[in-house]
C-alpha cells in the first residue's frame, strides 16, 4: 500500500514559536516552503484556512502554477461561499494544477471563529449544511447538464458550469472531525478521512470511518477552552499522560489547548519514522507534519524521515508481493 506525506502549505513565517517577520501573506516564503516539500520528498501540502488569514485559494493557484509535481490540499468552509461558485472554483484551480487538486472540507469546530465570518448555525445545523454542500459541489463537478437543486440550505435553478476538472470524474474530498456528527458526515461523502495524531488504539477504534486516513497537524488556536470534540480529546488524552505508543508526545497538546493537531512525534528520524510506521501498520496512508520552523523542518524532515518511512513501506510491499507469488505457485501447483 503506498504512503503519502501531507506538509503545510503557509503564506507566511509565523508559527507558535515563532512571531512572522513579514505580511500575512509573504508571497516569496510561500513559494520557497511549497518548493522545499517539492524538492524533498513530501506530496501535498496544506493550505489551511482561517476567518481573517489570506485566502487559501488563490494562495493555492499561485503555488500550482509555480511547482510541478505537489499535490494540493485546499481547506473550505462552506459557509464563505455558495457552492455554485465554490464549485466553479475548485475546477478552475484543478485546471491550473493539471489535476493536482484535493478539497478539504470544514464545517467548523468554534462557534466564535464561524461567527467571525457570519456563520451562525448551530453544530449540528452545520454539518448538516456541509453534506449538503459537499453533494452538490460532486454534482456541479460530474453533471454537463442544468440541474435545479432545492435542499435544506441551497436553492438554485437550471444551473450548470463551463468549467469542469482535469481529474475524471471529479476531485477527492477531504474530511475531518472526531464527533459522532463528523463521522457521520465524513463516512457519506468523503473521499479521505483526517484523524488527528492520537495514541495509536484510539485511532485503531475509529479507523474503519473510511478506506483513506489520516494523522498530522494543524496550527490555530485560542486561548479559552476548545467547544470542538477533537481539541478536547487531545486534552484529556495530555491529561492522561505525557507520552504514548513509541514517541507521542503530549505537553504541546497540552500548552497549545488542544489547538489543531499539536500532539508530537519525538525523538531520531530513526524513531519518528518507526512511529510513523506503526500508524501506517493500522491503515493511515496519509502522514501529515510539520515543525515550528516551518520550511527549516520541513527540509529535515523530507531529508532525514521521509526516505527511512518509503523505503520501508516498499521492503513490506516486496515481502508481500512476493509471498502472494509463493502462495499462488503452491496452489497452482
Amino acid at each position: 500500500m503506498p504512503v503519502e506525506f501531507l506538509g503545510i502549505a503557509a503564506t507566511n513565517n509565523g508559527s507558535e514559536t515563532t512571531p512572522r517577520s513579514g505580511p500575512a501573506f509573504d508571497k516569496e516564503y510561500t513559494f520557497r516552503l511549497a518548493r522545499a516539500h517539492e524538492d524533498h520528498g513530501w506530496d501535498r501540502v496544506l493550505f489551511a484556512y482561517g476567518s481573517g488569514s489570506p485566502d487559501p485559494a488563490p494562495a493555492a493557484a499561485y503555488i500550482a502554477s509555480r511547482t510541478d509535481r505537489l499535490q494540493i490540499l485546499l481547506a473550505h468552509r462552506p459557509n464563505v461561499s455558495y457552492p455554485t461558485f465554490a464549485a466553479k472554483t475548485f475546477a478552475t484551480l484543478d485546471q491550473i494544477s493539471e489535476g493536482r487538486l484535493t478539497v478539504h472540507f470544514i464545517t467548523g469546530g468554534n462557534d466564535h471563529e464561524q461567527g467571525r465570518e457570519g456563520d451562525t448555525l448551530t453544530k449540528d445545523e452545520r454539518y448538516a449544511r456541509t453534506r449538503e454542500y459537499i453533494r452538490v459541489v460532486k454534482k456541479i463537478w460530474t453533471t454537463h447538464e442544468p440541474f435545479d437543486h432545492e435542499g435544506g440550505h441551497y436553492r438554485f435553478h437550471d444551473f450548470v458550469s463551463d468549467v469542469f476538472p482535469v481529474q475524471q470524474p471529479r476531485p477527492n474530498v477531504s474530511f475531518g472531525g472526531s464527533s459522532p456528527a463528523a463521522y457521520a458526515a465524513g463516512g457519506a461523502e468523503a473521499d479521505i478521512y483526517c484523524l488527528w495524531g492520537e495514541p495509536l488504539e484510539r485511532i485503531r477504534t475509529v479507523g474503519a470511518i473510511r478506506q483513506r486516513r489520516e494523522a498530522g497537524l494543524v496550527r490555530h488556536h485560542r486561548g479559552d477552552a476548545p467547544e470542538n470534540t477533537g481539541s478536547r480529546r487531545l486534552i484529556a488524552i495530555a491529561e492522561a499522560g505525557e507520552r504514548y505508543d513509541r514517541a507521542l508526545w503530549t505537553p504541546t497538546a497540552a500548552a497549545t489547548g488542544g489547538a489543531g493537531n499539536s500532539n508530537a512525534l519525538v525523538g531520531t528520524p530513526e524513531t519518528v519514522a518507526q512511529a510513523l510506521l506503526d500508524y501506517y501498520d493500522i491503515g493511515v496512508d496519509i502522514l501529515s507534519a510539520r515543525g515550528y520552523d516551518l520550511l527549516g523542518d520541513a527540509v529535515d524532515f523530507g531529508r532525514h524521515v521521509i526516505p527511512i518511512v518509503r523505503e520501508e513501506v516498499a521492503r513490506r510491499d516486496a515481502e508481500r508481493s512476493a509471498h502472494a507469488a509463493r502462495t499462488y505457485a503452491a496452489v497452482a501447483e
